[in-house]
């Protein structure tokens, strides 16, 4: 899973010294994009965890444990340090070779009771809930027995800059959210998250904040100064890649799809199920994404993630 909705919290509250972050010494990106974040940000240069690492996006857990993990739990068990967040740069990888979870999820766990989600049936990963699913408070490590970790990156250095930058502008707006069904029928297995965006939508209404809510079959794009957006990407059968690219974000915007592999890579590519990437580059501030197959109970709840 990968996010940037951490940097909107830390322009509300002094939560720089709990924050690490993570740079690979082989990638001049990873470096150069933790020193742009830390000086925005206002972190303490010795927040900053240097690995060395491969530059690929998908690694093993041999080189994983080697050259990434050793750094990283030695500058987490450094005295008088107290780390609630872990940010991940631009130039290391996402995703292990070896099972189908992300990097980010692994070091979420980190001396944890929470174990990695391997090869499992839905039924068992279902009990690999985390502990702040639905919580309304502050987090801290402390209390909930894991890091939160998000991730800067983008298919350019300029894509994963502009995340901060978004973040920092970021000021109360009336601008809409955009909440795209894909309006599926009572049968479909889908259909109980398609509610779930309809009652996200009330949800909001109901605090007095704009919400077009598309429940037509057509698939919704093109609309521009977006405050928020859900829909199931390429998995609406009406799916328009062209309109899921026009789509537009205001500075904090956050947004989430509904897709298996949205975030399977960064880098520019063809083919395959929409991604984040895009959204990224179009302007969105914080974003949920998928290195693999999460099942449909692993998403994001519009009705927690656009309320809170």
């Amino acid at each position: 899973m990968i996010s940037a909705i951490l940097a909107l919290a830390l322009g509300k509250i002094n939560l720089a010294n709990h924050v690490l972050v993570i740079a690979n010494d082989r990638s001049p990106e990873s470096r150069a994009l933790a020193s742009y974040y830390m000086a925005k940000r206002g972190i303490p240069s010795a927040n900053l965890c240097m690995v060395s690492t491969e530059t690929v996006e998908e690694t093993n857990l041999r080189e994983f444990n080697k050259n990434y993990l050793i750094p990283l739990k030695a500058a987490l068990a450094k005295p008088g340090r107290q780390i609630d967040y872990i940010v991940t740069t631009k130039g290391l990888p996402i995703r292990f070779i070896e099972g189908r979870y992300s990097v980010e999820a692994s070091i979420a766990s980190i001396d944890s009771p929470l174990d990695r989600i391997k090869d499992q049936s839905p039924s068992e990963i279902q009990k690999f809930t985390s502990p702040y699913f639905g919580r309304s408070e502050h987090f801290s490590r402390a209390k909930f027995g894991m890091y939160l970790v998000t991730r800067l990156d983008g298919y350019t250095l300029a894509d994963a800059k502009r995340l901060v930058d978004n973040s920092v502008s970021a000021k109360p707006t009336r601008s809409p959210f955009l909440f795209d069904n894909a309006v599926f029928g009572s049968n479909n297995p889908w259909k109980p998250m398609d509610d779930a965006i309809a009652d996200g939508a009330k949800r909001l209404r109901a605090r007095g904040l704009p919400v077009i809510l598309d429940d037509k079959p057509e698939f919704r794009g093109g609309l521009t100064a977006l405050a928020g957006y859900v829909s199931w990407g390429s998995n609406d059968p009406t799916f328009d890649a062209t309109k899921y690219r026009q789509l537009r974000f205001e500075p904090g915007a956050i947004a989430e799809t509904f897709v298996s592999t949205s975030a399977r890579t960064l880098l520019p590519t063809v083919g395959g199920q929409s991604l984040i990437a895009d959204l990224i580059a179009q302007g969105v501030t914080g974003v949920k994404g998928y290195v693999w197959e999460p099942y449909l109970f692993a998403m994001a709840d519009p009705r927690i993630l656009f309320d809170r």
